[in-house]
Parts: structure tokens; sequence; C-alpha cells
């Protein structure tokens, strides 16, 4: 019933505050409340407005906060272990096979003929005179001497000590456990695939080529030369052709699919054990002794000498002679002759060949160990959390008594005729009471 009622005023409230927008807005204007009267536009009878109030509520929330938490869980690791398997496959092998075709060359055929032709050479003639020419050497002289040079020496003296020598040695011992271990079997499966093979083969095909267009001058009924464009006879070309051919084939398909066996078998396990060895070994130690020594080095030396000396030198000049000579010059022409040779064309030929293959299978070999692993627990936090609430208080206006003295419709606005203004008053209708939000209901315990 509160809330129809409310409904009721906020209509009323919206209807009021856009009465004048749509009354100026029909008849284009012409029926505006702007030409009314004052006194036409006052209320005549008592209405019921609505006034906002706003209140600060607080409710309970409940946050969930993220604790890490550590434990310890035993984790089986796989090792693998691989083992060689012999296996037989088959590989394409393209072998090359020849075939013969005949075809046209155009061979240049050389003729060699000759021409004379004169010239004119500078032939060289070399004449030798002798100069002579001095020039100063260095001759060297050789003096020996003896110097001494004496140096400390370092002699080498060995004395034998024994030392003690401590050693750790890992004696092997050896345990046997019973162990689980898993290894993978391959299992063959065969499946059909559709292959497509092109089987097409090669064409030859001619391809007319047009002459070209070339002018020409002919003579026209007056006797006048004009140019005349003449379309030139044309000529064929061969090429080969590609025609594909798609054949669909079903073709075997084996695959292998690994599958896990597990077996209990006994293991040997060996550890080694530390043990401490005492032995006296003899060690050998060097010391240096300092010794003086003396030595004569014979010292050689080398001082030059100038001495002039004179020689006579061949020159040789050279003085150009012009001479005529006579020569023969080949000139070779060429001509083509047509000739019709045989090739031998390759073409490819594949054949299956087998041949063995080592592929390794893998087997897994399991070992436990310990692991630290952090996971992550939820835990509930309450804290109050304001929000506001808007509440509508309904109140009822009645606009006052006619003045008679200021010979007003709405009151006096003065106050000098003792006449009250119209004054707001309680509907005396229970006010809204905003109700609080119920509280979020808290989560439930701890999760992991």
């Amino acid at each position: 019933m509160h809330s129809a009622w409310i409904r009721r005023c906020a209509l009323i409230a919206l209807i009021t505050g856009t009465g004048a927008e749509a009354a100026q807005a029909a008849y284009c204007g012409v029926a505006s409340y702007s030409c009314c009267p004052t006194a036409a536009c006052q209320p005549t009878a008592c209405y019921t407005t609505c006034r906002v109030e706003r209140q600060t509520c607080y409710r309970t929330v409940y946050d969930v906060v993220q604790e890490p938490q550590q434990y310890t869980v035993q984790r089986t690791r796989y090792e693998t272990v691989y083992d060689e398997v012999q296996e037989t496959c088959y590989r394409n092998v393209v072998e090359t096979a020849y075939r013969e075709e005949s075809y046209q060359v155009s061979r240049p055929v050389y003729e060699t003929s000759e021409r004379v032709e004169n010239y004119t050479v500078m032939r060289p003639v070399w004449e030798t005179v002798e100069q002579e020419r001095s020039y100063t050497v260095q001759r060297p002289v050789w003096e020996e001497s003896v110097r001494q040079c004496r140096r400390i020496v370092q002699r080498p003296v060995i004395e034998t000590v024994e030392q003690e020598c401590r050693q750790t040695v890992m004696r092997r011992v050896v345990e046997t456990v019973q162990q689980e271990r898993c290894y993978t079997v391959m299992r063959p499966v065969t499946t059909y695939r559709v292959v497509r093979r092109d089987c097409g083969q090669w064409v030859t095909q001619r391809v007319y080529h047009p002459g070209p267009v070339c002018p020409v001058t002919t003579l026209d009924a007056n006797g006048c030369p004009q140019v005349c464009l003449v379309q030139q006879p044309g000529f064929y070309t061969c090429h080969r052709v590609w025609c594909p051919r798609i054949v669909e084939e079903q073709v075997p398909c084996t695959t292998y699919r690994p599958e896990v066996v597990r077996q209990v078998c006994p293991v040997q396990v060996c550890r080694y054990v530390p043990e401490v060895v005492v032995q006296r070994v003899p060690v050998q130690v060097c010391r240096m002794v300092s010794e003086e020594v003396v030595d004569n080095i014979p010292v050689r030396t080398c001082r030059m000498v100038c001495e002039t000396v004179t020689c006579r030198v061949p020159v040789r000049t050279c003085r150009m002679v012009a001479e005529q000579c006579t020569r023969r010059v080949p000139v070779t022409t060429c001509r083509m002759v047509t000739e019709t040779k045989t090739c031998r064309v390759p073409y490819c030929v594949t054949r299956q060949e087998p041949y063995q293959v080592t592929r390794r299978v893998a087997r897994c070999v399991p070992r436990v160990e310990n692991v630290v692993c952090t996971r992550m627990v939820s835990r509930c936090v309450a804290r109050q959390e304001a929000y506001e609430v808007c509440r509508l208080i309904p109140e009822t206006v009645c606009p006052a008594a006619p003045c008679v003295a200021c010979h007003t419709s709405a009151g006096c606005p003065t106050a000098d005729c003792q006449v009250e203004p119209p004054a707001a008053t309680e509907a005396g209708k229970p006010a809204l009471k905003p109700e609080p939000e119920p509280a979020a209901p808290a989560p439930e315990g701890p999760r992991t």
C-alpha cells in the first residue's frame, strides 16, 4: 500500500513539473500559459508533494582472505629409459631412365679466307757501351777478445722424508629391494587413408605467332607512291604442357600407440660407505743450494773500413728502326646449316627399397620424492560498510483564502492585513521509514 501511494505521489510531481512545457508545446505555442494572469496559475485546492530525505546506514560485510600454508606430499617421478628396437621401413628410391627424342638444330659452318695487308713496325736496335763508375764500400774487420762472466746457479739437493697420508675411500654395499617398473609397449594400429597421386603426362602443343606488320611502298591508281601496312607470315612454336590426372588410392597406414605395463622386480641397490685409510708415503724433498760459477766468454767485435772501388759498367742503348711488313689476315664467314639430332631425355622411376632402422623405445622408471607445496587457505574477516538510503515523506499543501484587504486570491504577501499565507502541513499519514539492508550472509567455513 505504501509503495502504491509513493508511485502516485511521484506521478503527480512529474505531471506538475512538465505541465507547463506540454502546454507551451501544444497548438504551436498559441495556448501558452505565459499569456495568462498570475492569479489564474495559483492552485485552487490542496495537493500532495513528496520530500526526499537521505539516511546513512551500516551493514556487515564478510571478506575472504587467502593465507599461504605449506605441506609435504610424496610425488612419484618417472625417469625415462630408452631400449633399442630394430625395425624394417621402406623408402622411395628414384632412378633415372632415358628415352631418345629427335630435334632440329641450326649448326653454324665457318669458312676462312685470307687477305693481304701491309703494316709498319718499329724494330729495336741495341748498342752496348762501357762506362767507368766509382763507388765506396764498407769492408768489415773482425777482432777477438775474452770476457769473464760471473753468475750464481742453484744446485738441487734431494732428501727423502716419510709422511702420513689420510684418505677417505668409499666401500661398496649392495642391497636387494623390490621396485615397480613401468615400461611402454607400442601396439600396432592399422588405418587407411586416401592418398592423391598425380598420374598426368606431358603433351606437346603448337602455338601460332603472327608475323610483324611492315610498311610497304606501292603506287595507287594515279601513279603516286603510298605506304601500306602488310602482315608478314607467322610461325609456329612447340612447347610441352603438363596435363595433370589425379588418382585417389587407399593406402594402409600402421601407427603404434604406447601402452604402459607395470612389473614388480627385484633391483640391486648399491651404496657406498666412507672409510678412512692411513698410509705412510715416502716423499722426496728438494732444496736448492747457491753456487758461484765463472765463465770465460770469447767476444768477437766487428768494425767497418771504407774503401773506394772503380769498375767498368756496360750500358745498353736502344734506338727504333722503321720497317715495312706484309701479313695475310684470315677472314671468317659463318652460314647456318640445319641438322637433325637425337638426344636422351631423362625421366624418373620410383621403386620401394627396404632398410633397417634402429628405434629407441622409451620406458618409465618410478622414483618417489618428498615435495614441499604451498596452498592458500581461506579465512573470513568481517567489516562495517556504509550505504545511503533515500525515503520520500509526503506533505499536503493547501492554498490560503483570498485576502479581501489586498484583493488577492493567494493571501497577503506583505502580512499587513494579518492574513496568513498558505503553509505546508503534514498529511497526517505515517512517514516511510527506511528499512536497512539485510547484512550480507557470512560465507561458509574456510575452504582449501
